[in-house]
């Protein structure tokens, strides 16, 4: 009889722990303003409206989660340019108990050129958690995305709250993308290198808190490659390591002869990812057993020119 009951609680424990490895995690990615809405504007005509601009970089933020990470059940408050109200936006993410609300937006600004950079609000610094994943995204936009960063905001330091922020039940940022009255920032902002390289560092911000506030669940996504022809690609027909290091994604093949690639000084080799997303080709450099070995690698890939290069699991 003791043996039966020992025999199930090993069952059971196993069974438990086995449950809170695979725990998965709600992020809910909210695009600011949108339809009527149309968030601030640049003086030059030519350019996004902040709404448009703000679902560019959250729809990219999201093919990044569903491209690298696992366990994670991705929602967006809207996904075309729609109007949708503060309430609903609250009323969605507690809906669902999400874990994370992440809100996307671009900043204006009264000292016009003179104002520049991201900033990351939270509710108040005593939401630890919310604080926390705002002091990563800072780090990621002063760090990786080269941006230059104003700090972490709260409701005392804007003298107002914001409604997404304080009714929201989860951990909760907004984040400022850059002023869009600043006309070398609205420049940057309005391009497809700018919005795809902050895009980035939203994401490894996001992975980065998610793997510390979730120790046991695994989110790094196995993604299974093609390799196609490379100046190595009769070498190594499929990677035999772990980790390697991706410079960039294309929606159109690449040839890995590009003048950039020569600045990096290693062999590229192109793969063709088995994804129905939109970037159908990825670039990667090394063949590393660990992540640490990779580092130094990573280093001399963002020195020449690829800042937005990360460390990606290939098997």
């Amino acid at each position: 009889m003791k043996k039966n009951l020992y025999a199930s609680f090993i069952f059971l424990s196993l069974t438990f722990f086995s449950f809170s490895q695979t725990k998965k995690v709600t992020i809910v990615l909210d695009a600011g303003h949108g339809g009527k809405d149309t968030g601030h504007l640049s003086e030059n005509k030519n350019h996004l409206a902040e709404k448009e601009i703000n679902l560019a970089i959250t729809s990219k933020v999201g093919e990044y989660i569903q491209q690298y990470l696992t366990n994670v059940n991705l929602v967006y408050t809207r996904n075309t340019d729609e109007t949708v109200s503060l309430d609903d936006r609250v009323s969605k993410a507690n809906a669902i108990k999400a874990d994370c609300f992440i809100s996307i937006h671009c900043n204006d600004g009264n000292g016009r050129n003179l104002v520049h950079g991201t900033e990351c609000h939270v509710n108040t610094m005593d939401s630890k958690k919310s604080v926390e994943l705002a002091q990563i995204m800072e780090k990621e936009f002063s760090t990786k995305a080269g941006r230059h960063s104003r700090g972490i905001k709260d409701s005392e330091d804007r003298e107002h709250t914001l409604q997404v922020l304080k009714y929201t039940n989860m951990t909760s940022v907004l984040l400022e993308c850059g002023f869009l009255t600043n006309e070398r920032e609205a420049n940057y902002l309005n391009t497809k290198t700018g919005q795809e390289i902050l895009a980035s560092a939203i994401f490894r911000g996001i992975r980065t808190y998610l793997q510390k506030e979730f120790p046991t669940t695994n989110f790094v996504k196995t993604i299974p490659t093609v390799v196609t022809n490379s100046p190595i690609a009769s070498v190594k027909s499929t990677l035999k390591s772990t980790f390697a290091i991706q410079i960039m994604s294309t929606k159109e093949p690449l040839s890995t002869d590009n003048q950039a690639f020569k600045k990096i000084g290693e062999p590229v080799i192109r793969q063709k990812l088995a994804t129905t997303g939109a970037y159908k080709y990825r670039y990667i450099v090394g063949n590393f057993t660990t992540k640490d070995a990779g580092m130094a690698i990573l280093e001399k890939v963002q020195q020449n020119g690829f800042k937005d290069a990360i460390i990606i699991q290939t098997e």
